[in-house]
């Protein structure tokens, strides 16, 4: 989408600056954000592509403001009033205040390691692919009001494809619940000079994994 998040198009926000021998958690209630999010999608309340759109669609100034788990808090609350797993007086009182809503599967502390590993998300291909390695490749100048995973720094370019990475759950379908529409998924590399100008650096490229939704052929 169009959206704050895609920083990696947007100018004037400096180098990326890692943070010196940075912990895995910067503070206890961070962990318990992460084990409350994995929870819920062990529930299948909403899927990853969901619980994305969700950050995305966060007000920028608040967006830009908190940290990394905070957005998460915010995302997994926001989420949660969505799918009508809490109510949003029970969130001002801090308790329930009417029995929860069904869930398709709840976790029990044997569940909690496979809860941290992501599934499969290769599918049988409903279709021959449509580029192989080697075909030049122009990306579609698409303008998704919902989670994409095209970068906007990328859209509209001419690149080459490196690899044919098999038929993947479609991220834009299944972020808005239109289910997994499996699609061909390719390496794309591009020329540093076709993403960012003559300025660039002449032997530079960048490579993006692009859904064949995203490409024409040239």
């Amino acid at each position: 989408m169009n959206g704050l998040h895609d920083m990696g198009g947007m100018h004037g926000f400096g180098k990326v600056v890692p943070e010196i021998d940075e912990p895995q958690f910067h503070a206890p209630w961070e962990a318990r954000v992460l084990a409350l999010q994995r929870a819920i999608m062990f529930t299948r309340a909403w899927n990853l592509d969901m619980f994305r759109d969700s950050q995305e669609r966060l007000p920028p100034p608040t967006y830009l403001s908190v940290s990394y788990y905070h957005r998460w808090l915010l995302a997994t609350t926001q989420s949660a009033l969505e799918q009508g797993l809490v109510n949003a007086d029970e969130l001002a009182a801090s308790r329930a205040l009417r029995p929860g809503k069904p869930v398709e599967r709840t976790m029990t502390p044997g569940d909690a390691k496979t809860a941290f590993v992501r599934g499969q998300f290769e599918r049988r291909a409903p279709r021959e692919a449509r580029f192989k390695t080697g075909d030049k490749v122009r990306t579609r100048n698409l303008h998704s009001s919902t989670h994409t995973r095209l970068p906007r720094y990328a859209r509209d370019k001419e690149g080459v494809v490196e690899a044919v990475r098999g038929c993947q759950v479609f991220p834009d379908a299944t972020a808005i619940e239109k289910g997994e529409d499996p699609q061909w998924l390719y390496t794309v590399v591009f020329a540093g000079r076709e993403l960012w100008g003559e300025a660039a650096d002449p032997s530079l490229s960048v490579s993006i994994d692009a859904f064949e939704p995203y490409l024409d052929a040239i």
